[in-house]
This record gives structure tokens, sequence and C-alpha cells, in this order.
């Protein structure tokens, strides 16, 4: 089985959300639907960035150590690196 890190972001709210999934197109489905939470305040979200884990361990602390940086910059980063 295969894990995802992702990352989606909204222009709406020039926000990004980071994530960890076993189906990332599902994923991106229910952040876009009508729920209570962060990313329910919106429906526009895109998928930036991924990674593809082989564990949910590693995908998981891989989503954490993302999270930690707490910094737009480095996100957008790693995104632009990924993309190039």
């Amino acid at each position: 089985m295969k894990y995802f890190v992702y990352i989606i972001y909204s222009k709406n709210i020039d926000k990004f959300y980071i994530g960890f999934t076993k189906n990332i197109s599902e994923r991106i489905r229910k952040h876009n639907s009508n729920h209570k939470g962060f990313t329910g305040k919106t429906n526009d979200w895109v998928i930036v960035y991924n990674e593809e884990f082989k564990t949910k361990s590693e995908a998981y602390s891989r989503e954490r150590e993302i999270k930690s940086w707490k910094n737009r910059n480095k996100i957008t980063e790693l995104i632009k690196n990924n993309n190039e």
C-alpha cells in the first residue's frame, strides 16, 4: 500500500494545508466538500505538492516535519523545487 503526504492550496483564503492519506483523490474531494473544519471554509483546494511513501509511519513523520516548519517561504520553496 502507498501513502501520500500532500500540500493543497486555496486561492480564496490564500492558505496551504498539509496532510497525509492513502487515497489522494478521495481526500481532495473531501477537503472540497462542505464540512466543518479548516478546509471546509472554501471549496477551491488544489493539490500543489505530494510525496509517496511505503508506510503510514513514514508518511506521518514527513507530514509532521513539514508542519513543524511553520514557514510559508520554506513550504513555497519545497513546492517550487518539486515543480521545476
